[in-house]
């Protein structure tokens, strides 16, 4: 019965990463009328918390973007790289790490993809380079984010056990960061230079390449600027703030009740420190920075995040029901797996996120396993970057936007499927910040 239950489970992932979108949340409530109506197996609980954090997380994002916010970031972004278009190679993955890093969504990357392929193909560099680490570069970005759903889901798992916020991202950022620089390493000289490629000099001949145009760019000034500035300003101390509470545990208000009579006192968790805190961050930039409530849901950043929301909500909730029903199993399954290799477990988070496409989904899925099967806190920390294992086959949206945008050709997806330009930056960086986080809880 376990297997069916599992090849049920697999299904409702693949059928719904091919509708897409929603797909894999709503095809989910049907893997969840099979398992709890027709096999009686327990209906398991979706991650409220996590989904209540990533909401609110959303809300703040949403409303900056509104404001202008979103905006000023990628303006700021693509005067660094302009000024630098010879080391684009490092300088783009760069920058778009610490813009995905600040914003916690990979949305903004859409932005910056036709610049980065501009200034690559003006400076005679093939941008195949650039692009295809800048993609891996925003996903690691993600999980380094203080604020991203699925740093919000990893502390979320981690709830109630001894770890908090700055310890993970004293673990997560360096280890990235450096994870991403040997990528760019291992991609600096990747194919032929543009003088010497085929592709490019027939697309050059036939006059197939486009100036990009400069009439689709936002261009912030005078009061728009204040505000989007201003707007952006306060999410950056709001986000300071989390990070600062999340280090000083006694900076969360305690609270008393009364319960059959007796006081019993609380602390404020840091789940609700951050619902709290976002929220409020969205209700300042909507009063003092003329975010427009209709724009702020309207946004590209609120619609995406609504799909992760409802992709979240359904196959967490399917998983956490397939993990009840069959929870010894999977555990004693699992637990001969990894026995004297827990890191092993990393393994399980790449090949779970690439049927997912989504790093807040995997966690949230199977982090709880890990957990349950007593791996260590600073351990499963320290694999969390193998969550970016969506990359392996060429189908997310970052990915596909990558090589639309690269007018030269040279980012490509092979016809093997995954002999792709991402390949092999993902495969480096990937392994590169899980080996150098192992390194670094023996060291913090």
């Amino acid at each position: 019965m376990l297997y069916i239950e599992l090849l049920i489970f697999l299904a409702c992932i693949v059928i719904g990463a091919r509708v897409g979108g929603i797909g894999m949340g709503v095809i989910a409530g049907i893997g969840l009328i099979i398992f709890v109506f027709l096999f009686r197996m327990p209906p398991g609980s979706p991650p409220v918390i996590v989904l209540g954090m990533i909401l609110a997380v959303i809300t703040a994002l949403s409303s900056m973007e509104a404001a202008g916010g979103l905006d000023y970031l990628v303006s700021i972004a693509e005067k660094v790289m302009r000024k630098n278009p010879k080391s684009i190679t490092f300088v783009a993955p760069f920058v778009t790490y610490i813009l995905i890093f600040a914003a916690g969504t990979q949305h903004v990357i859409y932005a910056l993809l036709p610049v980065i392929a501009e200034i690559s193909r003006k400076a005679g560099i093939r941008p195949e380079r650039p692009m295809s680490i800048s993609v891996i570069a925003a996903m690691h970005g993600l999980v380094a984010s203080p604020i991203s759903a699925a740093t919000v889901a990893l502390v979320g798992s981690l709830a109630g056990l001894d770890v908090t916020l700055p310890q993970i991202m004293m673990i997560t950022i360096p280890s990235t960061l450096i994870a991403v620089f040997i990528g760019a390493l291992s991609v600096m000289k990747r194919g032929k230079e543009l003088d010497k490629d085929p592709v490019y000099q027939e697309k050059l001949a036939k006059g197939l390449l486009k100036e990009e145009s400069q009439s689709d760019k936002k261009i912030l000034e005078g009061k728009e600027l204040a505000l989007a500035r201003g707007s952006t300003i306060i999410f950056f101390l709001v986000i300071l703030l989390v990070v600062v509470v999340g280090m000083f545990p006694e900076l969360r208000p305690a609270y008393e009740t009364m319960v059959n009579g007796e006081a019993q006192t609380g602390k404020i968790s840091m789940a609700s420190t951050i619902i709290i805190l976002m929220l409020a961050t969205a209700g300042i930039i909507m009063i003092f920075f003329k975010a427009s409530s209709q724009k702020t849901i309207g946004g590209k950043t609120m619609k995406s995040g609504i799909v992760a929301l409802i992709s979240i909500l359904g196959i967490s909730w399917l998983g956490s029901s397939f993990y009840q029903g069959n929870q010894t199993v999977i555990i004693e399954g699992i637990k001969s797996l990894i026995e004297g290799h827990q890191w092993v477990f990393a393994f399980g988070l790449f090949f779970l996120s690439m049927l997912l496409f989504s790093q807040a989904a995997t966690i949230t899925i199977l982090l709880p396993v890990g957990v349950a099967l007593g791996i260590p806190v600073p351990l499963l920390i320290a694999v969390y970057p193998a969550v970016n294992g969506y990359f392996f086959l060429p189908t997310y949206g970052t990915v596909i936007a990558a090589v639309s945008f690269d007018q030269t050709g040279t980012t490509k997806i092979g016809k093997l499927l995954i002999n792709h330009s991402f390949m092999l930056p993902g495969l480096v960086v990937t392994v590169s910040a899980v080996v150098i986080s192992l390194l670094l809880i023996t060291i913090i």
